[in-house]
């Protein structure tokens, strides 16, 4: 059984008063990430859609290009063991510099957007629907409702799929902005609904460039973002003609790219 919610003890201190207490905490552990015997990844998540992170953190660095490419997929404790079909070729030596030039800001900027390019992003046409702008400050109360483990420990961020009418279609939560957004990406990968470019996707936090990169190469034609975007993320999306929205509150937001895309 998953374990993503702990009892731990505390102190509770209230007008001066300290009492012992119990508190729940959301659960976090490191997953560790292999295509075959080769270890590509470890990184710290809510367990839980294991699987499916995998799957979603594989596709959105590019280094498949979907199920397609999957032979088989497993999950034992902390590890997950995907295992690509014969002939498909991964660069790891590109891998690795990815993911320095990702922890390093300073390498950032020019040469990840190029990355992008030579990833396969294209530009979003106007074809996609639109969205009402009454809809999208209704979105993380509706997100809020459904997010069970966030309910009970307020630990967590989620990444929530949307459909054209604002029906919640998934939603994912955990410990890391990024993990949130790669089970959600990798449940749809794994269940053969990509690209989402007919679909919205909402993150409880800010907006990094990594943020976009994912969506991006899932397809996602408008990103909405509770917080703030960084300022890369504004040109992933300007550059590729994607609808960025953030600081959603109460009745208003920011539209900082592609405000064509909201009726």
């Amino acid at each position: 059984m998953v374990r993503n919610i702990l009892a731990v003890p505390v102190e509770r201190v209230e007008q001066g008063c300290s009492t012992p207490a119990q508190d729940l905490v959301a659960v976090e552990e490191p997953l560790e990430i292999r295509i075959a015997e080769r270890v590509v990844s470890i990184t710290m998540r809510t367990p839980g859609n294991d699987r499916e992170l995998a799957a979603g953190f594989l596709f959105t660095e590019g280094i498949i290009s979907g199920t397609g490419a999957i032979q088989d997929i497993r999950s034992h404790r902390n590890s997950v063991t995907v295992d690509l079909l014969p002939g498909i070729d991964v660069d790891f030596d590109r891998l690795a510099r990815n993911f320095y030039t990702t922890s390093s800001c300073g390498v950032c900027g020019k040469t990840s957007l190029e990355a992008l390019t030579a990833q396969g992003c294209r530009r979003f046409s106007q074809d996609a629907p639109r969205f009402e702008a009454a809809l999208i400050p209704e979105l993380p109360k509706r997100v809020r409702v459904a997010q069970k483990v966030f309910e009970r420990t307020g630990g967590l961020h989620a990444a929530a799929l949307f459909d054209a009418t604002g029906e919640l279609q998934s939603l994912r939560e955990d410990v890391g902005r990024h993990n949130a957004l790669d089970k959600l990406i990798g449940a749809e990968i794994l269940a053969s609904r990509t690209p989402l470019s007919n679909r919205l996707v909402l993150l409880s936090g800010r907006a990094s460039f990594e943020l976009l990169q994912k969506a991006l190469m899932a397809g996602v034609s408008m990103l909405v973002a509770v917080g703030a975007p960084s300022s890369l993320a504004v040109e992933v999306a300007q550059r590729y003609n994607m609808t960025l929205v953030g600081f959603v509150r109460e009745g208003r937001f920011n539209v900082y790219s592609g405000a064509w895309r909201i009726a």
